[in-house]
């Protein structure tokens, strides 16, 4: 097992999309600013609520949560090499099969006929010769 880093707890950066602030929430714009003690208050309120609410949540559910996930895992896991991993080989088998059946039919039956029409086509020559009565002649 790796060291645990308490530190760096996001090391992948997986959550980055959370990492909340208060500058990130609120903002007074120029124009609209309220007194520094009542500015530098709600700055510690607010750090101070998410802190505390954010580890009471935690101590809370982090156990039952992780205990969850960690068996949701494992069932995905156990899914994937015991029973769709399998049943993808068993398709991946099967489908080769029938493509070299499907490309010896082709080969076989559907090429020389292809190849006799193409031959028999390609000795047509078209003239397109314009009537004096035609309309589609031009001038």
């Amino acid at each position: 097992m790796q060291n645990l880093d308490l530190v760096n707890r996001d090391p992948n950066n997986i959550n980055d999309h959370i990492g909340v602030q208060f500058e990130d929430v609120i903002a007074e714009p120029d124009g609209a600013h309220s007194f520094e003690c009542c500015w530098t208050c709600t700055r510690l309120c607010f750090n101070c609520s998410k802190n505390c609410c954010y580890k009471f949540l935690t101590l809370i559910c982090a156990l039952p949560f992780s205990l969850c996930w960690g068996c949701m895992f494992a069932v995905i896991t156990f899914e994937h090499v015991w029973h769709i991993t399998p049943c993808l080989r068993n398709w991946m088998i099967n489908m080769g099969c029938l493509q070299k059946f499907f490309g010896t039919y082709v080969n076989c039956c559907l090429a020389p006929i292809c190849e006799a029409i193409g031959l028999a086509c390609s000795t047509i020559i078209v003239r397109h010769v314009n009537e004096p009565g035609d309309i589609s002649r031009k001038g």
